[in-house]
């Protein structure tokens, strides 16, 4: 079992290929790795409880840890409340973790 963290930058009002990250996460979930999606700068967006978010609550019920960067939602007004199920906020120290533990990163 490898340990996968798909990084998402971009924001799904804006960008209409967002679906790759969940796309590539729920496959790898399947397959039995761990997966962790971190989203960073607009990728927070979808964060907040409303339109756009159900893929994240669909990746957090598959398995998958959705997890937000604090710096980003704040930058954006976003609070940890008002986060959608399934969504932790972590700070970007996560992904520094995860390289170090020699976890495969992708970045999109």
């Amino acid at each position: 079992m490898a340990s996968y963290l798909l990084i998402e930058s971009r924001d799904p009002f804006e960008s209409a290929d967002t679906a790759f990250v969940s796309d590539v996460a729920r496959s790898l979930k399947e397959a039995g790795n761990e997966v962790t999606v971190f989203l960073v700068q607009n990728g927070v967006l979808p964060a907040r409880r409303g339109a756009k978010s159900r893929a994240l609550s669909a990746l957090s019920r598959a398995g998958v840890t959705v997890l937000a960067d604090e710096f980003s939602l704040r930058e954006r007004g976003i609070k940890r409340g008002k986060l959608v199920k399934g969504v932790k906020a972590a700070p970007l120290d996560t992904v520094v973790d995860h390289m170090a533990a020699r976890g495969k990163v992708i970045w999109h």
